[in-house]
C-alpha cells in the first residue's frame, strides 16, 4: 500500500511549504497507521536465490566464487550482500509515498569515518552504489533489520537487541525533527564530525573510546600507506603495482591502453579546482582490485598517479550498475530530483550525485565516466576512511553505534524536500519505533532463513561458474 502525497493536497504549480508538508504527513497516519509498518508479509513467489543469480550474470565470472565465500561467513555478511533481495521484498510493502534521496543499502557496516577536504574527521554514510530516489521507509527498515541481525550475531540478548532496534528508529525520528529545525543550508553543509561526537554528552565513555581507537587506526588507511605496500618504482621513475592475487592484479595491456582516455573523460566531470589539480598528475599504472562483500564481481580498478613533486595519488574506479531499488524494487529512477534525461544510463552520475546530496561533505575527487559501454564512478582511494568492527563491540558500544547510524541517516534524509512530510508522519511518540523494531525482528528471521538456503545452495553448486 502506497499513499500518494498528491492526495493530501500538494499543488503541481506551487510546492507545499514545510508546514503544509508536515501537516500532510500527520494526516497520512489515518490512511497508513504507523503501526502498519510492523507487518512483514513475504511477497508471492519470492526467489532470493534467483535474485542473486540474476546479479551474477553481468559480473566478472572469475570472482563469483569469492563473492559467495564472503557472503557465506555469517548471516550478517549475507545480509550485507542482499540489498537486492530486500528491495524486492519491500516492493509491495506499506509506504507513505514520500520519496527522498536514499542510500539504498543503509545497513550498519555502510557507515564510517573519513577525512574531509578540510582535514577534519567526519562520521557519515559511506556507500552509495544503490543510492537513488525512493521511499524513505526502505532505508530505515534496512538499517533497523541490520541492527537485529548484527546484534544476534555478536551475540547479544534478544531483549537487548530489540531495545537497540527501537532506539535506532527513535534516533532517526528525533534527529530528523531536530535537523528540520535548522535552515536548509545548515542541513546541507554541517557534517557529523568526530570532534562534535566527543563534545556531545549523548554517547557513552565506551563509545567515545571506540571512536578514538578507530580514528587512530584510520591514520594507516591513506594512499601513502597503501602505496608503500602495493607499488614499486621502475628505473624510469614510473609507479607499478605489485600483483597480490586474488585481491590486486595489474590490469591487462588492453585496459592500460584505455586508461589515459578514461582519465580525461573523468576529469571533465570534476569541479574546476579539482580538474586543474588532476591535470597536473601523471597516470602511471592501473590494477584490478576486489572490493566489499555485495560488490564482489563488479569491475573495480585502482589507478596510481604521480604528482610534480613525486607524491602518490591513488584513485578508485568502481563500476556503477543500476540501483537495486530501481531494478528489483521497481521504483522509477530519480523522479523529480535528478534529471537523467541529458545523461541516459549514466549510473556513475547517479552514484556521485546522490553521494553529494546525502553527505554533508564529500570527496572532491568524485567524478563519473563510461568505458567500453560500462558506467563507472571515481573517488579517492583510502582517504582515512574506516569502518567500525561490529562483531568486536560490547553491548554499550553496539547500542550507541546503532543510534549514531539512525541519527546520521535522518540528517541525510533531511536534505530532501519531502523530509517535513516524513517528520509529520513520524510524530513524537514511540508508535513508529516500536513498529520498526518488530519489522526488523520479523525480517531478520526471514534473512536468516534465506542465509540457510543460500549456504545450502552454495554447497550444492548452484552458484558454480561453468
Amino acid at each position: 500500500m502506497t499513499l500518494d502525497i498528491a492526495e493530501t493536497g500538494e499543488r503541481a504549480e506551487s510546492p507545499l511549504s514545510a508546514a503544509e508538508l508536515f501537516e500532510a504527513g500527520r494526516a497520512a497516519r489515518t490512511t497508513l497507521p504507523r503501526s502498519a509498518h510492523a507487518e512483514y508479509v513475504p511477497p508471492p513467489g519470492r526467489d532470493p536465490i534467483g535474485i542473486l543469480r540474476a546479479q551474477h550474470e553481468n559480473r566478472l565470472q572469475n570472482l563469483i566464487d569469492l563473492r559467495v565465500e564472503r557472503m557465506s561467513a555469517d548471516a550478517f555478511a549475507f545480509y550485507r550482500g542482499t540489498a537486492a533481495i530486500q528491495a524486492a521484498d519491500l516492493r509491495s510493502a506499506p509506504s507513505t509515498g514520500a520519496e527522498v534521496v536514499v542510500c539504498g543499502d543503509a545497513h550498519l557496516s555502510n557507515f564510517g569515518i573519513y577525512r574531509s577536504p578540510e582535514n577534519a574527521m567526519v562520521f557519515d554514510i559511506n556507500d552509495f552504489d544503490e543510492s537513488t530516489v525512493g521511499p524513505w521507509e526502505w532505508d530505515v527498515k534496512r538499517l533497523v533489520a541490520s541492527v537485529v541481525i548484527a546484534g544476534r550475531a555478536i551475540p547479544l540478548p534478544a531483549d537487548f537487541v530489540m531495545e537497540a532496534a527501537q532506539a535506532t528508529a527513535s534516533a532517526y525520528r528525533i534527529w530528523l525533527a531536530r535537523a528540520l529545525q535548522n535552515p536548509l543550508i545548515t542541513r546541507y553543509f554541517t557534517p557529523s564530525s568526530v570532534t562534535s561526537a566527543r563534545e556531545s554528552r549523548l554517547l557513552s565513555a565506551d563509545m567515545l573510546s571506540l571512536i578514538d581507537r578507530v580514528t587512530k587506526e584510520s591514520r594507516k588507511r591513506t594512499s601513502e600507506h597503501v602505496a608503500r605496500k602495493t607499488l614499486e618504482t621502475d628505473e624510469n621513475g614510473v609507479l607499478r603495482f605489485i600483483d597480490r592475487p586474488p585481491i590486486l592484479r595489474r590490469a591487462e595491456p588492453e585496459v592500460q591502453a584505455l586508461a589515459q582516455g578514461a582519465y580525461e573523460s573523468y576529469r571533465a566531470t570534476l569541479p574546476p579546482n579539482t580538474a586543474l589539480l588532476t591535470s597536473q598528475l601523471r597516470l602511471d599504472d592501473v590494477a584490478r582490485r576486489v572490493v566489499g562483500v555485495g560488490s564482489v564481481g563488479t569491475r573495480c580498478f585502482v589507478i596510481a598517479l604521480q604528482g610534480p613533486t613525486g607524491e602518490v595519488v591513488l584513485l578508485q574506479l568502481k563500476e556503477a550498475e543500476a540501483s537495486v531499488v530501481e531494478r528489483f524494487g521497481g521504483v522509477a529512477p530519480l523522479p523529480g530530483y535528478l534529471d537523467l534525461s541529458l545523461l541516459p544510463d549514466e549510473q556513475g552520475y547517479r552514484v556521485v550525485s546522490c553521494q553529494r546530496i546525502l553527505q554533508a561533505v564529500s570527496d572532491p575527487f568524485l567524478g563519473f565516466l563510461r568505458v567500453e559501454g560500462f558506467a563507472f564512478y571515481m573517488r579517492q582511494f583510502r582517504n582515512r576512511n574506516a569502518s567500525f568492527e561490529i562483531p568486536s563491540m560490547n553491548a554499550v558500544q553496539f547500542f550507541d553505534y546503532a543510534r549514531m547510524c539512525g541519527a546520521v541517516l535522518a540528517r541525510a534524509h533531511a536534505r530532501s524536500p519531502k523530509a517535513a512530510f516524513v517528520a509529520g508522519y513520524l510524530g513524537t511518540g514511540p508508535s513508529f519505533p516500536r513498529a520498526l523494531a518488530e519489522w526488523g525482528r520479523r525480517y531478520a528471521d526471514q534473512a536468516e532463513a534465506d542465509y540457510a538456503e543460500f549456504v545450502a545452495a552454495a554447497r550444492d553448486g548452484v552458484f558454480a561458474v561453468a
